[in-house]
């Protein structure tokens, strides 16, 4: 895929950067000498760990080069790199490492879950927060107008972009055998939004964007309108005429 857009993705800045305060706040660490923020996106889960530990070293790593420049801008003093979070292993070892909504992209995770541990300093945290979505009707939304013959040939297997995540008790059973302590969580955040056009804007920045990308402009622009409609009959407006977007998310710390 193209690069992420990092000024759509901040369109909704406060209700991203949530999950990753929650997260953050269930970490039981005193000190960290070394952190390191995976998938760093923008910075804004970046900046969280530098105001709660403010002597650590922070590190944000990322494979876009649009996030970085702006996470760069946002944190001049914290070191941010191009790196691919599936090969990633941290040098030295950290006392935190820090995955908000970055992992659902990664596949494997009987392999990765187990090597991130392993990068870890003894009592050092995994801190891993998923979308947990794809069975919400903003996922099978679009999964369905891409399916309509105009849009099928085109687009191709999306869907093998991001799978389903594991269970729970699978997540449990990895970890367990790596960690002094596993705590996991899922959440199903309520996120109150102007209208359909808004969580269509919402999603455009990271989960619509293997479906429009192989499309020309012209066929983007009737696929997001087919798929407008559908969001428009599937959360329906309030009454104040706002409409709800419920989003769950599955949260994992596990110490070393």
């Amino acid at each position: 895929m193209t690069d992420w857009n990092a000024d759509l993705y901040l369109r909704f800045a406060d209700e991203r950067t949530r999950p990753a305060a929650d997260l953050l706040a269930r970490v039981r660490l005193e000190t960290v000498r070394h952190a390191v923020d995976i998938g760093c996106g923008p910075g804004n889960s970046t900046e969280l760990i530098v105001r709660r530990f403010p002597d650590a070293a922070v590190e944000g790593i990322d494979t876009s080069p649009d996030m970085l420049e702006k996470a760069r801008a946002r944190l001049p003093g914290v070191s941010f790199r191009r790196a691919d979070v599936s090969a990633f292993r941290a040098e030295p070892p950290a006392d935190l490492i820090f995955a908000n909504a970055v992992l659902q992209w990664v596949p494997d995770h009987e392999r990765l879950f187990p090597r991130l541990m392993e990068s870890l300093a003894p009592g050092g945290v995994l801190a891993v927060q998923m979308p947990d979505n794809l069975d919400q009707p903003s996922h099978r939304l679009m999964r369905a107008v891409a399916a309509e013959p105009q849009f099928a040939a085109r687009i191709g297997d999306a869907n093998a972009v991001r799978t389903p995540i594991p269970s729970v008790e699978q997540y449990y059973d990895l970890l367990q055998p790596h960690a002094r302590s596993v705590d996991i969580w899922r959440t199903t955040y309520m996120h109150v939004l102007p209208d359909a056009p808004a969580i269509v804007e919402w999603v455009r920045a990271t989960g619509l964007r293997p479906f429009l990308e192989p499309l020309a402009e012209p066929e983007r622009a009737a696929y997001l309108a087919a798929y407008t409609a559908r969001i428009a009959a599937a959360y329906p407006p309030r009454v104040d005429g706002r409409v709800i977007l419920p989003f769950p998310r599955l949260f994992i710390v596990a110490q070393r």
